[in-house]
């Protein structure tokens, strides 16, 4: 363990002057992941850089976001935080990550997480995902990124789908909006949900569209997912998961 890191550990209140046992989590784009074990605790330090404020993540609202999500029993329950510096310590879950196809495999159990989620308290800030991308153009256009090949041409049919949305929308609620199947972890009774870097009020549709576009659901598999997270078959709330499978692609490709 590297000098800095063993003295920001020793700045977290619930890990200063104790033995650690420290090794590096795979994973985290935004973030580096630490599991420390002391005699006491057993948990996962994530230290955020400076920087990502440019891609739209407020930490504070992620750190409030973390504790309403551990509150219902779906998030890793939150131990300590240092405010302004990007550091969160959440439990370690003893569980296994999720794959694509496992996705494809719980999602009746994905569904139970998400309700629970979804009822549970709400999240500060809220995810535009029509609003993001547009910050995310604005930034990728001022740094003189190239464009994906045949990008700005869908630009219109994104302008249609978000006024077809915008004409029948969703009460919002509590929503993680990046679900990766990386972020779902099975304990064996329930699945849980890590990582609310960008969580915020949104659609429910949004959500499950989301978790279609990132593990490659097929139509029927998206159909299910709708049905058993509405408890009924709608083929209009279905029409709306679809669209937004579509939009979240759009948006998050310019991450």
């Amino acid at each position: 363990m590297d000098e800095a890191l063993a003295r920001l550990l020793d700045d977290i209140p619930c890990l200063s002057g104790q033995s650690r046992e420290v090794t590096s989590l795979p994973g985290g784009l935004t973030n580096h992941n630490y599991r420390v074990r002391t005699p006491d605790l057993d948990v996962v330090v994530r230290v955020s850089p400076p920087g990502t404020q440019l891609l739209a993540l407020d930490r504070e609202a992620e750190h409030h976001n973390s504790v309403a999500a551990a509150s219902v029993g779906v998030g890793a329950p939150v131990i300590d935080y240092l405010p302004g510096r990007g550091v969160l310590v959440v439990a370690f879950l003893t569980a296994r990550t999720y794959s694509e196809a496992d996705v494809s495999a719980n999602l009746p159990r994905i569904a139970v997480a998400l309700r629970r989620l979804h009822s549970g308290p709400a999240f500060t800030g809220r995810l535009d995902m029509f609003a993001l991308r547009r910050r995310y153009l604005a930034l990728a256009r001022e740094r003189g990124m190239r464009m994906p090949s045949g990008y700005d041409a869908l630009d219109p049919l994104a302008a249609r789908a978000e006024a077809a949305l915008a004409a029948y929308p969703e009460p919002l609620v509590p929503c993680h909006n990046d679900l990766l199947a990386a972020n779902f972890l099975d304990d064996g009774d329930a699945v849980r949900i890590i990582d609310y870097e960008y969580s915020g009020m949104n659609e429910p549709a949004f959500e499950l569209g989301n978790i279609a576009q990132e593990s490659g659901l097929t139509d029927e598999a998206l159909a299910e997912l709708v049905r058993d997270y509405y408890g009924r078959p709608d083929e209009r709330l279905l029409a709306r998961a679809r669209t937004w499978r579509a939009v979240s692609g759009y948006g998050w490709t310019l991450w």
